[in-house]
């Protein structure tokens, strides 16, 4: 049971709302998230805190985002703030006081090789005080982030898939106490599940092509952290539906089994009622990194 068919190939699909602008770019935030041969972008209105695009496109390969992005709103310059997250790769965590700056390659490392021509990032996850800031190692193109910082200058900033999702989950976390959940994001080949508690306890990206293998992954974190199938909630989002081969195996494993929302503290425009709300938590959360 492939885990990467529980949602048929898309056709490239871009919906605006009627009042969005594009020759004001001064007016919008953009937030775009490449990866997995596709594109995906959105701009959010700055006055109102609403989102009023939405594309998702093909894109070969990630060294192909310069050329692809011509045609899109990504490849105009002027918007007010403009984030770049990076789906994929691996994606080591760190506590803000334990990271020091020129570093970054010896952090990743362990967990991944550099290719030639790519090189060590990071970025840091700002949280309200009195919680630790989290700075997410990542690695990217150099000629990609040259790209960037070219054509939209200081108000923009690349990152990585995790930081995204950490940050939508954060701003909208449980008080203090709350029990413990888990957190799943399912895209083509790759699950990222996330644990929170009082402080993020699990942050983790695994390789899948079955629905098995997200059960799996699933399962041995929950059991590694001592979280029970059968009483602790599971939250998950992205690419797939409640009759996908994925969703009904893991809901024979996972009682309490739920689809996520978009992110709260936003508003959304009529036209993304075409869209599952479980589906781009990851892009609209964007909008929570500094």
């Amino acid at each position: 049971m492939p885990a990467s068919s529980a949602l048929p190939a898309s056709s490239p699909l871009s919906l605006r709302d009627d009042t969005f602008d594009a020759a004001n770019p001064t007016a919008y935030h953009l937030y775009a998230l490449a990866g997995a041969g596709r594109l995906r972008l959105a701009a959010l209105e700055v006055a109102r805190h609403k989102i009023v695009t939405f594309d998702d496109l093909p894109l070969p390969e990630l060294t192909d985002l310069p050329a692809v992005a011509t045609d899109t709103l990504l490849g105009q310059p002027g918007w007010a703030r403009l984030r770049l997250a990076l789906a994929g790769g691996a994606t080591p965590l760190l506590p803000a006081p334990l990271y020091r700056p020129g570093d970054e390659t010896a952090y990743l490392r362990p967990h991944h090789e550099l290719a030639p021509g790519e090189e060590a990032l990071a970025y840091t996850l700002h949280l309200p005080t009195p919680a630790t800031d989290i700075v997410s190692l990542f690695a990217a193109p150099a000629s990609l982030g040259q790209w960037l910082r070219q054509l939209h200058g200081p108000s923009a900033r690349l990152l990585p898939q995790a930081s995204a999702l950490l940050g939508g989950l954060l701003h909208q976390r449980a008080p203090s106490g709350a029990p413990r959940q888990v957190y799943l994001n399912l895209a083509a080949q790759e699950l990222t599940v996330i644990v929170l508690g009082d402080q993020v306890e699990l942050c983790n990206s695994f390789t899948v092509s079955t629905a098995e293998d997200v059960v799996y992954y699933t399962i041995l974190v929950m059991q590694e952290l001592g979280l029970n199938p059968d009483r602790d909630a599971v939250t998950i989002w992205g690419e797939l539906t409640s009759e996908s081969a994925t969703f009904v195996l893991l809901s024979t494993y996972v009682r309490h089994l739920r689809f996520g929302t978009r992110p709260f503290g936003l508003q959304y425009f009529y036209y993304l009622n075409e869209i599952a709300d479980y589906r781009h938590f990851d892009l609209f959360s964007l909008a929570f990194c500094e």
